[in-house]
């Protein structure tokens, strides 16, 4: 069992044009007590992400419009966001894939489906907590 009590208040965006993918994160992340933040693709995520200001980010790869690499670029490019974590999801876990990931500066690449533990696992790792003083 994960510890989930350091979650609570913690704002996850979630970009993702399936409604099942997202309607699982939400659940997942809403039973650890993270603030959820649905986008359905990369413009709907990047109209919301000034204003709601996510702690962690995850984004699909395929979508259609702008794509999960297309949308991570430009959240990174963003002055404010640079530092956000950026979590892709993808139902291909190729090699070229991650790399391509990274390229766009990419903190982790998680394999679809994904796991209770291991969405909940990815948020602890990036999730900024008042104990322990972070690095840039």
């Amino acid at each position: 069992m994960i510890d989930t009590k350091n979650l609570s208040g913690i704002k996850v965006m979630v970009i993702d044009d399936s409604n099942t993918i997202r309607r699982s994160a939400e659940i997942f992340l809403a039973q650890a007590g993270c603030e959820i933040i649905l986008a359905e693709d990369g413009f709907d995520a990047l109209a919301k992400i000034t204003d709601r200001q996510p702690d962690v980010i995850f984004v699909d790869v395929m979508m259609p419009r702008l794509d999960g690499y297309q949308t991570c670029a430009l959240i990174k490019k963003n002055t404010h966001f640079k530092n956000t974590p950026v979590i892709m999801l993808s139902s291909k876990d190729g090699l070229f894939d991650k790399a391509r990931g990274r390229m766009v500066g990419s903190n982790e690449y998680l394999t679809k489906p994904f796991t209770k533990d291991t969405i909940i696992t990815a948020v602890q790792r990036y999730a900024p907590t008042t104990d322990i003083p972070h690095t840039n």
